[in-house]
C-alpha cells in the first residue's frame, strides 16, 4: 500500500485536488485500531493514498466485487485488502474476525466505511454496525476520519473541478470494557462526532471560497 501510495500520490495534483490533514498525531501512532471514515465517492481512495505514509500499516475492508475488477482487483489483493460479501453478513463477520488477531499482533489499522454506500450529499448517513462489533470484540479503539464534502464534484451536472479537501482525524474512542450491548451507543457517539466535524469543515471551506 505504501508503494501504491507513492505511485498514486501524483494523481491528485494532476486533478487539481489538495488534501489537508488535521489530527495527524492520532493517525501516525503505532497501534492497532479500527478507522471509520465517511464514504462520498471513488475519490476517497485518493484521499486514503495521501494518508498512507502517515498511517504506515493499514488495510481496508472492501466489497468482494472489487476483487473481480482486474487489474484493480489483483492490485488490491496484493495490497492485502480484506474482501467481504456484503450480502452474506455471517461470512463477512467470519472473514473480519479471522483477520482481527493478525491486526492486533502486528499493530495494523483496519479501515472501514461504516456507511457502506457512497453518498456525496454533504452529510453522514446512518452507519452499519459491523465496524463497531469488530472494535468491541477486539477491544480496539475507534479512530474516526472525516473527509470534508466534495463540493467540486457533481454527477448530475457532470462536473469535476479542482478543489480543497480537509481531512480530520478525531481523537480515538475507547472500547475498553464495552460489550455488544454498547454497540448502538458507540455507533451513535461516533457518528455524532463525525457529523459535527463535517459540518464545521464544510462551513470553513465555503467561507474561504466566498472570500
Amino acid at each position: 500500500m505504501r508503494l501504491a501510495s507513492s505511485l498514486c500520490h501524483h494523481v491528485s495534483p494532476l486533478l487539481g485536488l489538495r488534501w489537508e490533514l488535521r489530527g495527524r498525531e492520532h493517525l501516525e501512532r503505532d497501534r492497532a485500531c479500527i478507522i471509520v471514515a465517511n464514504h462520498q465517492s471513488s475519490l476517497d481512495i485518493l484521499g486514503m493514498f495521501e494518508l498512507w505514509p502517515v498511517m504506515d500499516k493499514c488495510t481496508v475492508v472492501a466489497k468482494k466485487e472489487i476483487f473481480y475488477a482486474w487489474p484493480v482487483g489483483l492490485a488490491a489483493w496484493l495490497c492485502g485488502l480484506i474482501f467481504i460479501d456484503r450480502m452474506n453478513s455471517q461470512s463477512a463477520r467470519s472473514v473480519i474476525n479471522d483477520a482481527t488477531q493478525e491486526i492486533k499482533t502486528n499493530k495494523i489499522k483496519l479501515w472501514i466505511f461504516p456507511e457502506g454506500t457512497r453518498h456525496n450529499t454533504g452529510e453522514i448517513h446512518p452507519f452499519k454496525k459491523g465496524a463497531f462489533h469488530v472494535a468491541i470484540r477486539s477491544q480496539l479503539p475507534i479512530l474516526p476520519v472525516v473527509f470534508s464534502s466534495y463540493y467540486f464534484l457533481s454527477a448530475e451536472e457532470k462536473r469535476f473541478d479542482s478543489g480543497r479537501i480537509l481531512v480530520t482525524t478525531l481523537p480515538p474512542i475507547s472500547t475498553e470494557g464495552l460489550s455488544t450491548k454498547d454497540v448502538e451507543e458507540l455507533m451513535q457517539k461516533t457518528r455524532s462526532a463525525m457529523s459535527e466535524v463535517l459540518q464545521a469543515t464544510n462551513s470553513e471551506i465555503q467561507l474561504s471560497l466566498a472570500r
